[in-house]
């Protein structure tokens, strides 16, 4: 991802098909778990000690931490691990940094043996509806009712965003703290625009008439992540959702076969489509990966490209120093029941405790101190993202111009953000809806097919 979970990035469709398979063939994960005794109810988690200690954990105890090392890199965990140690004077830390989520830590998990804490992300995630109905997670519910570090007198569920909660809960609570406040939209250059005299679209018309101009100064309007459908998703569900309100949004996750049938999705995708039906995608664009796509966006190939809030720190090192990166929400189309400065954004990146860590007071405190205004502020600065905690970035922390621009967006937008799980808690679902979006790109099905599409995979369910 860049994130978080960049919303279980690449290769996804690997992926699920290989959990698939797993589960269907009684897999090393699914066996492990059913001869442990799963019940999908999570594990219980320490609930004695002081205030300023809820988890009783213990000081000489080591902490096991793996990272995913995508967008964000896994840098900003260290002064997380600081924080962590100066409570905790006498515990030692291992981190370790991978890409491979599911190919290292599977078998630690079919051993009996996981890690504390686990930022379980990317490509390599390991699913988490799985491990939650093989009984392999932490129930949460006792880290939203400890003690913000920061404030005592606050809860933990308190001082989270709206929609964190949500983002992590299966079943009626809480298995993962998605920490990574993910904002979803088209991403431009300020510089390129500037020069150009050109003005950020707000609705669907000004965008569409905006893309004829810059199609006519010879660069493409529009390049997508082609390999990874659920870029191009991120924005047409974006509109879907601005066009339908709330009620749709939640119609769609919850698998509603009727909610396929508003007018808002069929609006919403014919839009999208224009772009194809104008010749107006960067050449090439269906079959290139995120860095491909992304790399041709920051040379100035293409002028708009879907994503979330990890792209700034992904192509860091790669977009040009004045290239001035700016977030602009999805374009609304007339008569959406949402305000055009709407915004699709939630939690991202999720981190779990598994029920079988050797040290489980550990990694439910090292999630406590990841939700201090030091440690977002930190994350914020070092990762060039936003946190879950309200108010996490001190003023004072200085910010990159994409971080800086979503930031804004956010704040803009107040109460009028939104957001799907379906693709963290549906995953089938989501991967259906990605093969229907790549058949729809490279024009071998119509908007009308999409919405059938759609419709029946309302049946898929991980």
């Amino acid at each position: 991802m860049g994130s978080a979970t960049e919303y279980n990035r690449r290769d996804i469709f690997k992926r699920a098909a290989a959990l698939t398979v797993m589960a269907a063939a009684g897999g090393p994960l699914v066996a492990a778990c059913a001869a442990s005794g799963g019940s999908g109810s999570g594990g219980s988690a320490p609930t004695t000690g002081s205030a300023d200690n809820p988890f009783g954990v213990k000081s000489s105890d080591p902490l096991d931490v793996v990272i995913f090392d995508g967008g964000y890199g896994a840098d900003y965990a260290k002064p997380i691990e600081d924080i962590y140690k100066r409570s905790y004077t006498g515990s030692t830390i291992s981190q370790l940094a991978t890409q491979d989520i599911s190919g290292k830590l599977q078998p630690r998990f079919n051993a009996g043996n996981p890690p504390d804490v686990i930022d379980d992300s990317g490509a390599q995630q390991m699913k988490i509806d799985v491990l939650q109905k093989a009984g392999q997670l932490t129930d949460l519910t006792v880290l939203l009712d400890a003690p913000y570090r920061d404030d005592p007198s606050k809860k933990i569920r308190d001082v989270l965003l709206p929609g964190t909660i949500d983002q992590g809960t299966i079943a009626g609570k809480m298995y993962s703290l998605n920490y990574v406040y993910t904002v979803y939209g088209l991403w431009y250059s300020n510089k390129l625009f500037t020069e150009k005299g050109w003005t950020p679209p707000k609705t669907w018309d000004d965008f569409v008439s905006l893309s004829a101009t810059i199609k006519q100064a010879g660069i493409a309007p529009f390049c997508h992540q082609g390999k990874y459908p659920y870029y191009a998703n991120f924005m047409i569900m974006g509109m879907i959702a601005k066009q339908g309100g709330p009620d749709l949004v939640a119609r769609i996750d919850a698998l509603d076969p009727a909610a396929w049938d508003d007018p808002a999705v069929l609006a919403g995708i014919s839009a999208f489509y224009e772009i194809m039906q104008k010749d107006y995608l960067l050449p090439g664009t269906n079959g290139m990966t995120h860095t491909e796509s992304q790399t041709a966006w920051c040379q100035g190939k293409a002028a708009f490209i879907p994503c979330g809030s990890w792209l700034e720190n992904e192509m860091i090192k790669i977009t040009p120093a004045d290239f001035d990166m700016a977030f602009l929400p999805f374009p609304v189309l007339a008569g959406a029941k949402m305000p055009q400065n709407a915004v699709q954004a939630g939690a991202g990146e999720p981190f779990v405790v598994p029920t079988k860590a050797r040290n489980q007071a550990g990694g439910l405190e090292f999630l406590r101190v990841m939700l201090t205004k030091e440690a977002s502020g930190k994350f914020a600065s070092t990762a060039n993202s936003l946190t879950v905690l309200k108010d996490g970035v001190d003023p004072s922390v200085p910010l990159k111009p994409g971080t800086k621009s979503s930031a804004a967006a956010v704040t803009a937008a107040g109460a009028a953000t939104f957001n799907y799980t379906y693709r963290d808690l549906q995953t089938a679902y989501d991967l259906a809806l990605q093969n229907a979006t790549n058949e729809l790109v490279n024009s071998r099905m119509t908007p009308q097919q999409w919405v059938a599409a759609g419709k029946a995979a309302t049946s898929s369910k991980v």
